[in-house]
C-alpha cells in the first residue's frame, strides 16, 4: 500500500498578479499551516462546543445548522475583509475630496468583493455590551452584508438567530465566542474544510447521508488534477455546497504562473442544487472564496436553467447514486439524457403503468448529462457508484455507445472509506471530447491513500500529483514528470536541512536516558549517520550545477536516478540505527515491568520512548519526499507512460470489447500484492502493542466478570 506522507494543510487563495481589478476578487496569497491532526482537533473542538450549546436547548438540529453556518461564513468573511482593510481605507482617503471620490462600500467591493460595515464586523459583534441583544445585532449585520452584495440577497440567516434565544438568551453570544477560536489568518481552503466538516456533522445529526452536501476535498482535487480546468466555464449539476468550484479555482491559482494566466482567464461557475438551504451554503462559499458564478435551485432531472447542452468547458460533479424514482415520460425527449440512450427496465410496460414508468437507475442519466453538457473540446470528471462500470442491459448499451463515440478518457477506482458518511465504493469517470487516441486509461488507486483515522482515508497532496502524472505521461508530457521529481528532491533536501539541526539535541536526550554502552553506541552511530547528509547535500548541489535545460528527457531522467541512488544507503543506515534502538527500548520496558513500582525506571522509559518517537518522526518526514521519487521512478523508470500491473492500463477498443464493454479498472490493470512498507521492527512493535492492548482488555473483562458474579451472589443472597 502506498501511503505517502500526511502533508501539512496549506490554505491559499488568489490575487491577480497584473494589478488589474476584476469584479470578484480573492485575497492576496496567504498561508495557514495546519497539520491534519491540528485541523481535526480544531474541527472537533469547534463542533463539540457548538453542539453542547444546542444539546442544552430545545433546538432541533435543522433549526441550529443554518445560523451556525452563517456565523462561520461571517468569521471567514471578516478574516478576508481584514486583509484588504488598509488598502480599502487608503484608497478611500486618496480619492476623498477629488472628482473621483467614491463611497467606502464601492471601494471595498472593488478590492475585496464585498463590504462589511462596522456593525457587521466579527470583533464588534463579539464585544457587544451585555445590554445589547446579540440576536438582533446579528440580523442587522447579515442584512447589511446582503444590502451591498446582490448575490447574497435572501441567502444569509437573519430571523433564524431569534430562534436560538428561545430557551437560552446567551447562545448567540457563546457561539460567537466559540467561532472566534478560528485563527484570524484562516481563509480560503481552511474555511472550506471547517465548513464541510460542520455540514457533515449536521447531516448526520439530521439523519441524512451527509455525502449529498459535498465530496471529500482530496477526491475533488484529484478530479481537478486530471481534467485541468485552467480557464473557462465550469458546470456542476449537483453542486451541493460548491466544493468542486473552490478546488477548480485553487488548481488555476497553483498553475497560474506556469500557464502565464492573468485575471481575464478566471473561471465562471454554474451550479444547480435541489435543496434550498444547500443553495444558500453554496452561494456563501463562492463569496468567501472570491468566485464568479451563479447557483440556482432546481431539480436537474426536470429543469435545465443554464441550457446546458454543449455549453460548458468543464463539468465536475458527485451526483446522487442509484436514484430510482425519475419519471421516464418527463425526460424521454430531453436531449441531455437521450443522446446516448436512456436506461429502461427490461421487458414491456403494462398499459396501466403508462405515464408512471420510472427510470430503473438514474446513474446513467447523470453520465449522459455530463457527456452532453460539454463543448467540442470539453472535459468532465464525475463520481459514480462502482456498479455503474459494469451495468447491464440498457446501461451496457449506453456505455458501449459512449465508448464507441470515443468520449471516455479514463476510469479510476477509489480506495474504500474515502467518504465520511457513505461507505459505498466509488469510481471516477473522466470524459474528454478532444481525445488524441481511442484508448481508455484505467487506473486502480485502491492502494494509494493515507489513513486519517481507523475509519477514513484520503489522498495526500503528493499522491494526487503522482496519480495525475499518470495522465500527463499518457499525454506525452514527460518534462512535467522530470519537474515533479525535481520538486520532490528540492522539498526533501529542505526537510533534511531542517531536521539535521534537530537530531543532535534529540540524540542527546536519548543518551541521557540510556545507561549502558550498547545503547550509547547505537545513538552515537545514528548521530554520525545523520551527519552524512552533508555528503548528500554536495551530491545534490552537483546535480543542480550540471542541470542543463537543453538536455534530453532521457539524460535528465538518468541523472535523477543516479541522484536517488545516493539517498538509499543514507536512509537504510538510519532505519538500521532505529532498529537497534527499538531493541534497547524493549529491553528497558521489560526491565520496567520487572521493577514494577520503580518510578525512576518508568520515567526513564517514558522519556526514552518519547525521544525515540520524535526522532522517528523526523526521519520519516525527511524520507517522505524520496519515497515519492521512488514510487514514480519504479513504476515509470523511463519517464514515459507504461502499463503498470495493479495500477494502470491503456486499453484499446479490442481490449474493451473482450470485457463486454466493462469500464471496471480492476478488469484491465491486474492485481499485484504490495508489502505494507513496515520494517521487521515496526511489525514486531505493532504486534507487541496489540498484545499489550489485548492483555489490558482481558484483565478488564475478568474484573467485570468478577464484579457481575459478586453482584449476582448478593442479589440472590448466596454470600
Amino acid at each position: 500500500m502506498y501511503q505517502g506522507n500526511p502533508s501539512t494543510i496549506i490554505a491559499c487563495v488568489l490575487k491577480p498578479s497584473n494589478g488589474q481589478e476584476i469584479n470578484n476578487h480573492s485575497i492576496a496569497i496567504h498561508f495557514t499551516l495546519m497539520t491534519p491532526e491540528e485541523l481535526k482537533a480544531l474541527n472537533n473542538n469547534l463542533w463539540k462546543s457548538a453542539d453542547d450549546l444546542r444539546a442544552n436547548s430545545d433546538l432541533k438540529s435543522s433549526e441550529y445548522s443554518t445560523p451556525v453556518m452563517g456565523l462561520i461564513f461571517l468569521k471567514f468573511a471578516d478574516n478576508k475583509y481584514r486583509k484588504y482593510e488598509d488598502e480599502i481605507l487608503a484608497e478611500y482617503q486618496k480619492l476623498k475630496g477629488t472628482r473621483r471620490e467614491k463611497p467606502l462600500h464601492e471601494i471595498a467591493i472593488e478590492k475585496c468583493g464585498f463590504y462589511l460595515p462596522e456593525h457587521a464586523r466579527y470583533k464588534y459583534l463579539l464585544n457587544l455590551p451585555e445590554e445589547k441583544e446579540v440576536d438582533k445585532s446579528l440580523k442587522e449585520a447579515m442584512s447589511s452584508i446582503e444590502e451591498y452584495k446582490a448575490e447574497l440577497e435572501g441567502v444569509l440567516p437573519q430571523d433564524e438567530y431569534f430562534k436560538l434565544t428561545r430557551t437560552d438568551k446567551t447562545i448567540p453570544a457563546r457561539l460567537l465566542q466559540n467561532f472566534a477560536n478560528i485563527p484570524d489568518d484562516a481563509d480560503g481552503d481552511l474555511f472550506g474544510q471547517i465548513y464541510e466538516y460542520f455540514l457533515s456533522e449536521f447531516a448526520l445529526a439530521e439523519g441524512q447521508g451527509g455525502g449529498e452536501f459535498f465530496t471529500p476535498r482530496s477526491v475533488v482535487r484529484l478530479m481537478v488534477e486530471i481534467i485541468e480546468p485552467h480557464h473557462g466555464t465550469v458546470f456542476d449539476p449537483a453542486c451541493g455546497s460548491g466544493g468542486m468550484f473552490v478546488q477548480s479555482a485553487t488548481f488555476v491559482e497553483s498553475h497560474r504562473k506556469a500557464q502565464e494566466q492573468h485575471a481575464a482567464d478566471a473561471l465562471f461557475v454554474s451550479g444547480q442544487e435541489k435543496t434550498r438551504e444547500t443553495v444558500k451554503l453554496a452561494k456563501m462559499n463562492l463569496v468567501v472564496n472570491g468566485l464568479r458564478g451563479e447557483i440556482k435551485q432546481t431539480n436537474t432531472y426536470y429543469e435545465d436553467p443554464f441550457n446546458s447542452f454543449g455549453r460548458f468547458d468543464y463539468v465536475l460533479a458527485n451526483p446522487p447514486f442509484n436514484v430510482d424514482d425519475v419519471n421516464f415520460k418527463k425526460i424521454e425527449n430531453d436531449k441531455r439524457f437521450n443522446t446516448y440512450g436512456i436506461p429502461r427496465n427490461k421487458g414491456k410496460q403494462n398499459k396501466k403503468d403508462a405515464g408512471n414508468e420510472t427510470v430503473p437507475n438514474g446513474n446513467y442519466l447523470w453520465i449522459n448529462l455530463f457527456a452532453t453538457s460539454l463543448k467540442k473540446k470539453g472535459r468532465a470528471a464525475l463520481v459514480m457508484a462502482n456498479s455503474a462500470s459494469d451495468g447491464r442491459h440498457s446501461e451496457a448499451d449506453i456505455r458501449k455507445m459512449l465508448i464507441e463515440n470515443n468520449l471516455i478518457y479514463g476510469m479510476l477506482t477509489l480506495p474504500s472509506n474515502m467518504f465520511w458518511t457513505v461507505t459505498l465504493p466509488a469510481t471516477l469517470w473522466f470524459f474528454d471530447k478532444h481525445k488524441q487516441d481511442k484508448r481508455v486509461l484505467f487506473i486502480d488507486a485502491r492502494n494509494v491513500f493515507i489513513q486519517v483515522d481507523r475509519a477514513h482515508r484520503e489522498f495526500s497532496p503528493e499522491q494526487i500529483k503522482n496519480i495525475g502524472m499518470i495522465s500527463r505521461l499518457h499525454k506525452g508530457r514527460r518534462e512535467e514528470f522530470i519537474q515533479l521529481v525535481d520538486e520532490y528532491f528540492s522539498q526533501g533536501m529542505d526537510q533534511l536541512a531542517e531536521n539535521a539541526t534537530l537530531i543532535p539535541e534529540l540524540s542527546a536526550q536519548i543518551l541521557e536516558a540510556l545507561n549502558d554502552a550498547e545503547g550509547q553506541k547505537a545513538v552515537k552511530s545514528l548521530t554520525e549517520q545523520w551527519q552524512g547528509w552533508n555528503k548528500l547535500k554536495k551530491g545534490y548541489e552537483a546535480y543542480r550545477a550540471k542541470a542543463d535545460g537543453k538536455a534530453t528527457i532521457e539524460a535528465k531522467n538518468k541523472s535523477q536516478h543516479k541522484l536517488q541512488e545516493q539517498f538509499d544507503p543514507f536512509f537504510t543506515a538510519l532505519h538500521e540505527g532505529l532498529k537497534n534502538l527499538h531493541k534497547i527500548v524493549r529491553g528497558y520496558e521489560k526491565k520496567a515491568r520487572e521493577e514494577n513500582g520503580n518510578r525512576g525506571t518508568q520515567r526513564n522509559v517514558k522519556a526514552l520512548k518519547e525521544a525515540l518517537e520524535t526522532l522517528e518522526a523526523e526521519v520519516k518526514q525527511a524520507e517522505s519526499f524520496f519515497v515519492h521519487v521512488h514510487w514514480l521512478q519504479e513504476r515509470f523508470p523511463n519517464a514515459e507512460y507504461e502499463d503498470v500491473t495493479g495500477l494502470c492500463k491503456l486499453a484499446d477498443l479490442k481490449d474493451i470489447e473482450e470485457q463486454d464493454y466493462s469500464l471496471n479498472p480492476g478488469r484491465y490493470v491486474g492485481v499485484v500484492i504490495e508489502e505494507d512498507g513496515k520494517t521487521e521492527e515496526e511489525f514486531i512493535e505493532e504486534l507487541l502493542g496489540t498484545q499489550q492492548e489485548l492483555d489490558a482488555l482481558n484483565k478488564e473483562a475478568q474484573a467485570l466478570q468478577n464484579l457481575v458474579a459478586q453482584n449476582l451472589q448478593q442479589l440472590t443472597g448466596d454470600v
